[in-house]
């Protein structure tokens, strides 16, 4: 059974950081590409950073690029998400994704606000 835990959430000041973590059972990371998706409040899913099985494809949003960093620990088998000059805009709930399997985590609360 594959699960997706994420965890880091929470609420910070506009320009803060926080480092969102994904740790995954039943699936290796280093099988498969993994992102992270965020629902903001009364929107759908948007797509925000994917990783390649290998790491040496990465895409982020462009409302993230410059700020957001996806990475993973294979050994660890948990996939990062720093978040840096953190916006209002960026206050959502932030899932990790497993994308061949179609699998998805339980979600963390982002609050950016003064």
């Amino acid at each position: 059974q594959v699960q997706l835990v994420e965890s880091g959430g929470g609420l910070v000041q506009p320009g803060g950081s926080l480092r969102l973590s994904c740790l995954v059972s039943g699936f290796a990371i280093s099988s498969g590409a993994m992102s992270w998706y965020r629902q903001r409040p009364g929107m759908e899913h948007e797509f925000v950073a994917t990783i390649t099985r290998s790491g040496a494809i990465i895409r982020y949003a462009d409302s993230v690029k410059g700020r957001f960093t996806i990475s993973k620990d294979n050994d660890k088998n948990t996939v990062y998400l720093q978040m840096n000059k953190l916006k209002v805009e960026d206050t959502a709930v932030y899932y990790c994704y497993q994308v061949q399997g179609d699998y998805w985590g339980q979600g963390t609360q982002v609050t950016v606000s003064s």
